[in-house]
């Protein structure tokens, strides 16, 4: 079986979803676990393309692979974190598209567990099973995630796939009904293989977006695109400590108006790189990780950059008088 080959350093994670086919002993619920843009929805599509492409012979198999690149299937179902916007549930990609600017993150909502739900209570129509995906399920709200475990517990002639970091993203309850499939941080040689391959060999001249990627080709490149598209001078700003708490509040308004919310969680990668490489202080890399937290956690933009940074020139107060 060669569906996998696209997906690269995830050996473990491939071995297992082939038996899994191979033996037909497939579970209702999985849980693709693992940080972002090292193959989980890659490792998702293969997946998805090989179960629905049972029994079918080679013609079709292409045009299988065509339908679902296209989202263009009856059986299958992707769900993506949304905005909710004049009434109407916008992806991320659709929100950019419109030039929706929004300062939170998307979410996954109860009203798309519904249609999780609706789209699994008829039967498959052309496949042996309906697949649903739902990535970033981490992203899930208290609600959406409560519905979501009610169909778990009767999914039906289905397969769900969950993604998200680790299961400790999500709720226990959900976990349980999962099989997790861990997917691990690509080494050096390979995140430069894909790298080379998706013409993007120019980041291998960056340093500081190497580290921040961590052996994720996904990050990787989003972190250059977020270093071409932040102002040099904001980025030069924060690079020195505030000194005053007005100068720290001033610079906390500039970035909450100024950077949407992805945006300013990269810019805290950016900042761990730069002050542990300069500094080598764990205090502010601990404060620079809370900040993260709190924005992932919906906390208004705004107020969390004003602790922050009233945080940060305290240390540096501190450790000019020792």
């Amino acid at each position: 079986m060669n569906g996998f080959r696209q997906l690269v350093g995830q050996q473990y994670a491939i071995a297992l979803l082939q038996q899994a086919i191979e033996r037909s002993r497939l579970a209702p619920a999985y849980l693709f676990a693992g940080p972002s843009g090292i193959g989980r929805s890659l490792a998702a599509k293969c997946f998805t393309n090989a179960l629905l492409s049972q029994h079918l012979g080679p013609e079709k198999q292409v045009l299988l692979t065509q339908r679902i690149a296209d989202g263009n299937h009856p059986d299958l179902l992707w769900v993506q974190p949304t905005y909710q916007h004049q009434g109407q549930l916008l992806s991320a990609e659709e929100a950019q598209k419109l030039g929706i600017k929004r300062k939170t993150l998307p979410q996954i909502r109860i009203e798309q567990v519904r249609e999780i739900s609706q789209f699994l209570s008829r039967p498959p129509l052309e496949a042996s099973r309906c697949i649903v995906t739902v990535s970033e399920a981490q992203s899930m709200t208290e609600a959406a995630a409560n519905a979501l475990l009610k169909t778990l517990e009767e999914p039906g002639r289905a397969t769900l796939i969950l993604i998200a970091p680790s299961p400790d993203a999500l709720l226990p309850t959900l976990v349980s009904r999962c099989q997790t499939i861990p997917f691990y941080r690509l080494s050096d040689e390979n995140l430069r293989t894909i790298l080379i391959a998706q013409g993007h060999e120019v980041i291998l001249q960056h340093s500081e977006v190497l580290a921040i990627a961590q052996g994720s080709p996904g990050e990787a490149i989003a972190a250059y695109e977020q270093l071409q598209i932040i102002p040099t001078s904001l980025r030069e700003q924060l690079q020195k400590v505030p000194s005053t708490a007005l100068e720290a509040l001033e610079l906390a308004k500039i970035v909450a108006q100024e950077l949407d919310t992805q945006a300013q969680l990269w810019l805290l990668s950016y900042l761990q790189y730069f002050y542990w490489q300069k500094l080598r202080n764990k205090k502010l890399l601990e404060k620079l990780e809370k900040a993260r937290q709190y924005l992932t956690q919906f906390v208004q933009p705004r107020l969390v950059w004003e602790c922050l940074l009233l945080e940060m020139s305290q240390i540096s107060l501190i450790s000019s008088i020792r």
